[in-house]
């Protein structure tokens, strides 16, 4: 057998086991997500945001996903109504809460709960690239404007 003889089937394995449950199913024991196989898509309400779903669905519930931030980009004032952990896998994140800002690099791991307001900025020189686990639903609450 040649190599594209056993290649095929292989990538039929990976594409069906990185493909989202169907309800009621159980989801794959393994996923495997090469970077080159990821499905990034432009977030249409949040121009220099992409995102690349590995789990779940952000619209419904509980979900991980990539997101990536251009450098420069600045989200205004916000909160998220679910919970969520995140790990910067590359750029410099800066999160200004209560008034006092924090870079993160890459490799920084960070945590919000309670719908808590904030900030985020990806700092000039690189995008910013992140890991996040989120407990509900995905979304970005703008503050109310007074």
């Amino acid at each position: 057998m040649n190599t594209r003889t056993l290649l095929a089937p292989a990538l039929a394995l990976i594409f069906a086991a990185s493909a989202p449950a169907k309800e009621g199913k159980r989801p794959p024991a393994v996923s495997l997500f090469p970077a080159g196989d990821l499905i990034w898509t432009d977030d249409p309400e949040h121009p220099g945001v992409r995102m690349a779903v590995v789990d779940g669905d952000p619209a419904k519930g509980p979900c991980h996903f990539l997101v990536q931030l251009k450098e420069g980009l600045v989200v205004p004032l916000h909160h998220h109504t679910s919970d969520h952990f995140g790990t910067v896998l590359s750029g410099t994140l800066s999160f200004t809460v209560d008034g006092k800002e924090t870079l993160l690099p890459a490799g920084s791991v960070f945590v919000f709960r309670g719908k808590k307001e904030h900030v985020t900025r990806c700092m000039p020189g690189a995008d910013c690239v992140i890991s996040m686990d989120v407990r509900g639903k995905w979304d970005v609450v703008p503050q109310a404007k007074p």
